[in-house]
């Protein structure tokens, strides 16, 4: 785990949408954005349509605005975070 997506999910143990997680990690939204991405894809964050957080969004499906969504970090993603 590199340090900037230990930033990310140190942000992430509550839902959180793209602006906040900008605003509290201080990364460019292109960095955001990767980093994002990259920890979906290690499953270590999900993403949701919404605040609720009901119905999780597939990486796949996410389309090319990352900013609409919000996000929350997965069981695993804490463990690989509080192991660090």
């Amino acid at each position: 785990m590199n340090d900037m997506e230990f930033d990310v999910l140190d942000a992430l143990y509550f839902v959180q949408p793209f602006d906040a997680i900008l605003e509290e990690t201080e990364l460019a939204a292109g960095e955001l954005r990767k980093v994002l991405s990259e920890l979906l894809n290690k499953g270590w964050v999900k993403c949701y349509g919404n605040r609720q957080a009901e119905m999780p969004i597939e990486p796949k499906d996410l389309g090319n605005d990352p900013a609409s969504y919000f996000y929350l970090a997965t069981k695993e993603g804490l463990l690989a975070h509080n192991g660090r």
